[in-house]
């Protein structure tokens, strides 16, 4: 079973709060040409597997001082959240362009190596003793590295951001 969590930067105005429609729309992107297409062009961005782990490394910073944007909000499971009527889909998260300019500041103005002094310990050992830590560290490294440079232009075209959990 494959966990995967996808990112796409879109115009507000675009988005509709409806969970049918969010199907469709982020359904259509998943298709492994546009999500590589997308990526490339910067308006996409997805973790396999580790997100949540990823949310846990960015909350380790979440009780530090707010930076010069004011209030943060954490880039994985941050946002408003549309749940499927049915309850039968994962729930699909939105946030607004001041919350994605909250996200990038959150991830530009906390060093990587802060969150990983809070957060690395744990993160390290659920990957099991076979794995060294400069090798878990530098996954890490890359997801926030990819999240950080994904808000930053998303937020500077002063776009939305649509997540799905496909599961």
């Amino acid at each position: 079973m494959s966990f995967h969590m996808h990112l796409r930067a879109v115009q507000d105005s675009e988005v509709r709060l409806d969970h049918a429609w969010l199907m469709e729309f982020m359904g259509a992107a998943w298709d492994w040409d546009v999500r590589q297409a997308e990526h490339d062009a910067g308006i996409a961005e997805f973790i396999e597997k580790d997100f949540s782990s990823v949310h846990d490394l960015c909350e380790a910073g979440s009780d530090l001082s707010q930076g010069q944007g004011g209030t943060w909000e954490l880039p994985v499971f941050g946002g408003d959240i549309v749940h499927d009527p049915d309850d039968v889909q994962p729930p699909f998260v939105h946030l607004a362009p001041d919350a994605v300019r909250r996200a990038s500041a959150f991830l530009a103005d906390v060093p990587f190596d802060v969150l990983w002094a809070a957060a690395g310990p744990k993160l390290h050992a659920a990957f099991g003793p076979g794995w060294a830590e400069g090798d878990v560290r530098d996954i890490y490294v890359r997801h926030h590295a990819g999240l950080r440079d994904f808000y930053q232009r998303a937020a500077t075209a002063g776009r939305a951001v649509v997540k799905a959990f496909w599961y």
